[in-house]
């Protein structure tokens, strides 16, 4: 299909020249002692009291030849990899919420292990989804096992793949051992590592951090797939117009994927984003807004020309419920990122701008998933579809209901949605007028209520619990 862009090739090069000459001139405040001993080593200039590391003419374009066009996500059952972009867009569930809004009592509160344990059997049922992003946090968590307590659940109970951060390098070398009981061994973890780590290690305006750069460096070191989002927002962490946020942003991505490639060439990546802007009225953050869709938009074509896939947090919404709101942020800035040919949409499941879970919002999502996906289908090209010959016998007159072209392309031909309403109204009405985030809850609640097809062996889950003392259950508690 074609893609929507912004600028061209001549002005993504002054776009690539601002961003170099931000970190020639700038620079970026590395707070890691290790990061700064390898910037060094690789000819950077690094400034001992003030930790700024600049990037010399050159060494940027040194390393961003090693930009890997590609990147694959892998689940504990193969059938679910994904690379990018040749099965994209893939489509993820948005992450690391604090809050939950309470199926039962539609209140929100904290969330907790058994949360995600119920999340990530959703998410293994609902064919929208590629990738499981652990949507909350566990509030729950025994003191030392915060990042067990979400990985664990998570990987119990969906086969997809499993995308998330640890909290520290410590809990990092714990949920790589959970892989590892998972994989049946270390070495079998190392050939198809089932489990995809994401960190922020780029806080804007260009700092990097202390301990999930640790965790970059160890995960790139041995060959594991991680990569980075930079999150620039306009006003506040980056200039007040989306031209100068891009630029730094960019310059963001270029210093962090430098980065990566300093420690191992070749190292798979992806320009991920979440680049928004304020409402410096109030100054919310705003994440639902359709500035979010346009960086996208403008970083994908970024990611383009350094021929490395591209996504991020898209299609979010500010929304505190499954409303018009909701509906309408989601839906304009995720089918912008589409038109541009972004690979990943981390979208689903999250409202309050990134606070809160709702299980009616991630059913819609999936919904929103799959119609994406048609829409990336876009109108296949060859005799067959354009049907002359069944036009010819129906003729002037006839009807294309009975006949067998339309059976043979009843549901490959169009996206037949499961929570959108196309009833007459009074069939709706006589229905009980059910609205979208109903409908959505309810199929949620007639998922949840069977059976989870994903769920560790009893022998499987004995051996990590024997390994893990205290660890939280980990199973699916549902009462919808």
């Amino acid at each position: 299909m074609k893609f929507s862009k912004f600028f061209s090739m001549r002005e993504i090069e002054q776009i690539h020249e601002a961003s170099l000459k931000i970190l020639v001139e700038v620079g970026v405040l590395v707070r890691n002692e290790k990061a700064r001993r390898i910037f060094s080593r690789h000819g950077c200039k690094i400034d001992s009291d003030t930790k700024i590391v600049k990037f010399p003419s050159g060494i940027i374009e040194e390393f961003q030849a090693g930009f890997s066009s590609s990147f694959t996500f892998r689940g504990r059952d193969p059938q679910f990899d994904r690379t990018i972009p040749d099965d994209s867009p893939v489509m993820i569930t948005a992450s690391s919420a604090p809050n939950i809004i309470d199926p039962r009592t539609g209140e929100e509160r904290l969330a907790t292990s058994t949360d995600i344990a119920n999340i990530a059997f959703l998410i293994n049922e609902l064919p929208g989804y590629d990738v499981f992003s652990i949507s909350t946090l566990a509030d729950d968590a025994p003191e030392g096992m915060v990042s067990l307590s979400r990985f664990y659940p998570a990987l119990k109970n969906c086969l997809k793949p499993i995308k998330g951060t640890a909290a520290n390098l410590k809990e990092l070398m714990s949920v790589l051992e959970l892989g590892y009981l998972v994989a049946g061994g270390e070495d079998a973890y190392k050939k198809r590592p089932i489990i995809t780590h994401h960190y922020c290690p780029m806080i804007s305006p260009l700092t990097m951090d202390v301990e999930s750069t640790d965790s970059i460096i160890y995960l790139v070191g041995k060959g594991f797939p991680v990569y980075g989002t930079i999150a620039p927002n306009a006003g506040m962490t980056s200039p007040m117009t989306l031209m100068g946020t891009l630029a730094l942003g960019n310059a963001e991505f270029l210093a962090l994927n430098v980065f990566i490639q300093m420690i191992r060439p070749e190292a798979p990546s992806i320009y991920s984003v979440l680049s928004t802007v304020s409402d410096m009225r109030t100054a919310d953050f705003v994440s639902g807004g359709i500035e979010t869709g346009i960086m996208q938009m403008a970083h994908t074509q970024m990611a383009q020309y350094y021929n490395i896939p591209s996504g991020g947090y898209v299609g979010l919404t500010n929304s505190h419920t499954g409303d018009a709101q909701s509906g309408y942020e989601t839906g304009m800035s995720s089918t912008a990122a589409l038109l541009c040919g972004a690979d990943i949409f981390s979208e689903g499941g999250l409202i309050s701008g990134l606070m809160s879970f709702d299980f009616g919002k991630a059913v819609i999502d999936n919904e929103i998933s799959l119609m994406l996906k048609r829409l990336n289908r876009g109108i296949e090209f060859n005799e067959d579809n354009i049907a002359l010959e069944v036009i010819r016998e129906t003729g002037p007159g006839g009807n294309y209901v009975t006949h067998p072209h339309t059976i043979k392309n009843l549901r490959n031909g169009t996206y037949l949605p499961e929570i959108a309403n196309r009833m007459m109204r009074a069939v709706w009405e006589d229905e009980g007028r059910l609205d979208a985030h109903t409908r959505a809850l309810k199929q949620a609640d007639e998922i949840l209520s069977n059976d989870n097809p994903a769920v560790f062996s009893k022998e499987q889950d004995s051996l990590i619990r024997e390994r893990f003392s205290g660890l939280v259950s980990g199973d699916v508690q549902w009462k919808g």
